[in-house]
């Protein structure tokens, strides 16, 4: 039998940017291969690439050379037009800075991926009432986010990330700006997502949550290798 494709896979890619004259080589002849349901974290100091990758791997970014291929499809060969469909409804991200529209409440803010499907009203208030309770904040739906905590920020941020349904979710430093507490529950939702199939890749600078992921992955020099604390 042959073996199942990974939810990911990245072959030789390549990513630099230029400031002025001065070219930096970001990732250089990057692999990496991550199952359904896994659940990976990616180390590594400020600046090794980490937010690049997690950028090419969810359609944001274009690498320079090599293949991405998320959920069957080579993102880095597809249209701007086909992969904005594509990427609200396989690609779910969560950020450390929320990125939340403040002139709106916890729900609307969720409901937001949605509104580039073709689902009704009524299918949409289904989805977002079910992850607003999942995540713990569905007493706080009317709340806009500046009457939040991070921590109830960053559930509303997963929330939203969730409400598609997304294969894969990409966490940029999802628990950089909360305590200890708010930040292990976090991590344990990103561990039951990965539990119920999901594909997480998360990167952070925490080696207690990096502990937590099936495998942890350093970024150093544009490539990847086992973490020490995997």
């Amino acid at each position: 039998m042959s073996r199942p494709e990974p939810r990911v896979r990245v072959e030789g890619v390549e990513k630099h940017y230029r400031r002025g004259r001065v070219r930096h080589d970001v990732l250089r002849g990057l692999d990496l291969r991550v199952e359904s349901g896994e659940f990976v974290a990616l180390t590594g100091p400020s600046g090794s690439g980490k937010s690049t990758l997690l950028h090419l791997l969810g359609g944001l970014d274009r690498p320079d050379t090599g293949r991405v291929v998320v959920c069957d499809t080579r993102i880095d060969r597809i249209s701007e037009r086909r992969l904005t469909p594509w990427r609200a409804r396989h690609v779910g991200f969560v950020f450390q800075s929320y990125q939340l529209l403040p002139a709106l409440d916890a729900e609307h803010n969720v409901e937001l991926p949605l509104l580039l499907t073709g689902l009704s009203r009524r299918e949409r208030k289904r989805r977002v009432d079910a992850v607003l309770e999942l995540t713990g904040v569905g007493t706080r739906r009317s709340h806009r986010p500046h009457e939040l905590s991070g921590g109830e920020q960053q559930r509303v941020g997963i929330a939203r990330a969730l409400v598609a349904d997304p294969d894969l979710l990409l966490c940029d430093e999802p628990t950089g700006d909360l305590d200890r507490r708010n930040g292990d529950a976090i991590v344990d939702l990103l561990a039951a997502s990965a539990a119920e199939g999901k594909t997480v890749l998360m990167a952070t600078h925490d080696p207690r949550a990096a502990a937590r992921a099936d495998r942890a992955l350093a970024l150093s020099d544009g490539a990847l290798a086992q973490a020490g604390w995997s």
